[in-house]
C-alpha cells in the first residue's frame, strides 16, 4: 500500500463527506453523523435532502460543510425538476450538491440533454454559492462513456465528478478514478470517490489514485485505523 504524504496526513479528516444516505436513516442517526463529523472535522456530512434543515442546525457553529444528494440515486428525472431540487436544498442549507447524471441519456449519445442536465443544477448551485459534484455512476458506463461524462460535467462547471451514488452495482475503483483524473486533467474539476470504500487501505488506494474527496460511511471506522497507523 502506497503511504500518505505528510500533507495527506495532517489533511486526512479533510478528504471524507461523512454519508448516510439509506432510505431507513432515522434523526438520531443523523445527529450522530453530524457529531461524529464535528469530532473529526471531516469535510462534509451528506444526506438525503429531508435531514438538510436538521443537519444545517447542528452544523451551524462547525466548519463541517452539509452536503446533500439530487436526482438520487437513479438520475432520470426531469431536468427542471433536478434543478428545483437543487435551489430547494441550498436554500434550506446544503453547500454542497451532488447531483446524478442521465445515465440512460448518457448511452443514447444525448449529449444535449446530459450537459443541460448538469448546467441546469450547477447554475443553481453557482448562483447560491455552493459547489456541485457530479456523479456518473460509473458501474453502468464503459470507459468511453466515463470519459465523455466528464467533458460534460466539465462543460456544464461542475465542481467535481464523482464516481458512485452507492447504490448501483459497483463502487468506486482505482481504474474508475484514475480514469476520471485524466479525463478532467488540466481543469480546475476535481475526483471525489464513493461506493465500497470501508478501510484506512481503500482510502488511501482512492487518494492516491487521485480522489480529493471520499463519500463513505465507513468513515469513523477509516479514522480509527488512520489514527492506529500513525502509532506504528
Amino acid at each position: 500500500m502506497s503511504t500518505l504524504t505528510k500533507q495527506e496526513q495532517k489533511n486526512f479528516s479533510k478528504f471524507f463527506d461523512h454519508t448516510l444516505l439509506k432510505p431507513d436513516a432515522r434523526e438520531s442517526q443523523i445527529t450522530q453523523l453530524c457529531q461524529e463529523a464535528m469530532h473529526y472535522q471531516f469535510a462534509s456530512v451528506c444526506v438525503n435532502p429531508y435531514y438538510v434543515p436538521l443537519v444545517a442546525r447542528l452544523l451551524k457553529e462547525s466548519q463541517v460543510k452539509v452536503c446533500t444528494v439530487v436526482g438520487f440515486p437513479l438520475g432520470a428525472q426531469l431536468i427542471q425538476v433536478k434543478s428545483f431540487e437543487a435551489r430547494r436544498v441550498i436554500l434550506e442549507g446544503a453547500q454542497e450538491v451532488d447531483m446524478v447524471i442521465n445515465i440512460g441519456a448518457l448511452k443514447d449519445g444525448k449529449l444535449d440533454e446530459v450537459e443541460l442536465d448538469i448546467f441546469e443544477v450547477v447554475k443553481e448551485c453557482r448562483l447560491l454559492n455552493a459547489r456541485c459534484k457530479v456523479i456518473l455512476e460509473t458501474a453502468l458506463l464503459t470507459d468511453e462513456e466515463k470519459v465523455i461524462a466528464c467533458k460534460a460535467a466539465v462543460q456544464g462547471g461542475a465542481h467535481f465528478v464523482k464516481t458512485s451514488t452507492g447504490f448501483g452495482p459497483g463502487g468506486a475503483t482505482v481504474h474508475d478514478v484514475q480514469l476520471l483524473k485524466e479525463a478532467v486533467k488540466g481543469t480546475r474539476v476535481e475526483v471525489k470517490a464513493a461506493g465500497g470504500i470501508r478501510s484506512f487501505a481503500d482510502a488511501v488506494q482512492m487518494i492516491k489514485a487521485g480522489a480529493t474527496r471520499l463519500g463513505t460511511s465507513a468513515t469513523v471506522k477509516i479514522m480509527q485505523e488512520f489514527q492506529e497507523h500513525l502509532k506504528k
